[in-house]
């Protein structure tokens, strides 16, 4: 599925109010002037869920392999904002590889202030990321400070660094499933919370575990 039609398959249908459509990053180096797309590899905006408003994002993977960007990570971190101010829950839909190495240490300084982000927002507002790709490095840590993950067997992953890089640090040989698969994380390391066999059941779950839970620590569950 592609960002846009997990977004359609997740939110109550014409719902979705989309933020920044068309932002795009601002380097010039290693041919990143030549490099810029629309949304700048995400989705981000508000919608609703059985009538109810959430704020949420879905990365798109076709665009630098949904890399975390400058803008990309001020998209995502506005939507949280919008999350905090509105008192709803906040949904993500992961599918990167990660920092953006070509803009350096931007990259990972707005990263950290995502994460500063989630923090703030523990115990206010419901937050819910569903690993829908294989997500490396940055990609993982705002999730594992959330409070539900759901993963998707086969083909989600969640890992720091990958089995390449395992392989040249320690000389062992791991594959992608054993490393950071849905399965492991889900029995083993604790990490996500929900295991899905399709996309489309894990947005059904993101629907049913919202179902359950109040907007946010003000009110009441439904």
């Amino acid at each position: 599925m592609t960002a846009r039609e997990r977004l359609e398959g997740l939110l109550d249908p014409g719902s979705l109010v989309e933020l920044d459509a068309f932002m795009t990053h601002r380097f010039t180096d290693f041919g990143m002037d030549k490099r810029k797309g629309l949304g700048d590899g995400v989705i981000a905006g508000c919608g609703l869920i059985g009538g109810r408003p959430i704020c949420v994002y879905a990365e798109d993977s076709t665009f630098m392999g949904g890399s975390l960007g400058e803008a990309h990570l001020q998209k995502m971190g506005k939507t949280l904002d919008l999350a905090l101010k509105m008192g709803v829950p906040f949904v993500g839909l992961n599918d990167s590889g990660g920092a953006r190495i070509q803009e350096g240490a931007v990259s990972l300084s707005t990263l950290g202030e995502l994460f500063a982000r989630n923090v703030a927002a523990s115990g206010v507002v419901p937050q819910i990321t569903a690993i829908m790709g294989p997500c490396a490095g940055g990609a993982v840590y705002s999730p594992a400070l959330e409070d539900f993950v759901i993963m998707v067997d086969k083909t989600s992953y969640m890992f720091i660094t990958g089995p390449r890089v395992a392989k040249t640090v320690t000389g062992e040989e791991v594959s992608t499933e054993s490393l950071g698969g849905a399965k492991v994380q889900n029995t083993k390391s604790g990490v996500a919370h929900l295991l899905a066999l399709t996309e489309k059941e894990g947005l059904g779950l993101i629907r049913t575990l919202l179902s359950y839970l109040p907007q946010n620590n003000l009110e009441d569950p439904p």
